[in-house]
């Protein structure tokens, strides 16, 4: 996996990318937890997510964010971190522009950026969001949440309420545009110590189910068209 540097709204952004061999490869970018608490691009839960999607042959993207690593910059709040995801994604499918699909994946405070990048690119059509901080920060942006994708959450977790992103994963799955699968590892904390294989397991069975039924649609309907929705 290939040590990249891009650059990004306050200055090179530091990451690590697999390129896919296989024509049309989807792409995925993978987004760490806090800076300000240890967070980093090489985070055992983020490189999980991250070879769930290289086992599937996609083109992936892991990065640090501003202020962390080699990259340049500071912490600011979210706002900056939501500017680098967003130049992530474009420097991945600049790498791939015949990507057959993108996808998202995060974790923690990184699935919290995730899922606002989600809101503002349609092109985004799948997502992997472990231990989303429901409880400590806001997700009424998901409305409607435009794709479909898997959330993860330990029931030992004890930064997010394993209740608060049951009814975050319940609110979204109970709209028009997405199905959410909600899986809950039984005794496992915010760092899933106890249920990493396991954890890894889920994360590319979801991703090769999906992949699958994707590509079974795409042959029924060669003509499908990527569902457009507003940014805002």
């Amino acid at each position: 996996m290939p040590e990249v540097i891009f650059n990004g709204p306050e200055g090179r952004l530091e990451g690590r990318y697999h390129h896919s061999e296989m024509k049309n490869a989807p792409v995925a970018v993978v987004l760490h937890p806090h800076p300000l608490y240890g967070g980093t691009m090489n985070n055992k839960i983020v490189y999980r997510i991250y070879q769930s999607f290289v086992n599937n042959g996609f083109s992936v993207l892991r990065f640090n964010f501003r202020g962390v690593g080699r990259s340049l910059g500071k912490f600011d709040d979210g706002i900056g971190e939501l500017s680098d995801a967003a130049t992530a994604l474009d420097w991945i499918q600049h790498q791939n522009p015949d990507a057959s699909t993108c996808w998202i994946g995060g974790f923690s405070f990184g699935a919290w950026i995730a899922m606002q990048l989600l809101m503002r690119r349609p092109e985004i059509e799948g997502f992997v969001s472990v231990a989303p901080p429901a409880s400590n920060y806001d997700f009424s942006f998901l409305s409607p949440c435009p794709a479909s994708g898997l959330i993860a959450q330990g029931t030992a977790d004890d930064i997010v309420k394993e209740e608060d992103v049951a009814k975050l994963a319940e609110k979204v799955s109970s709209q028009k545009y997405a199905q959410v699968e909600y899986k809950v590892f039984d005794g496992a904390d915010h760092y899933f110590r106890t249920a990493l294989d396991e954890l890894g397991d889920t994360m590319t069975a979801y991703i090769t189910e999906r992949m699958e039924s994707f590509e079974e649609s795409r042959r029924l309907r060669p003509d499908r068209k990527r569902r457009q929705l507003p940014r805002d």
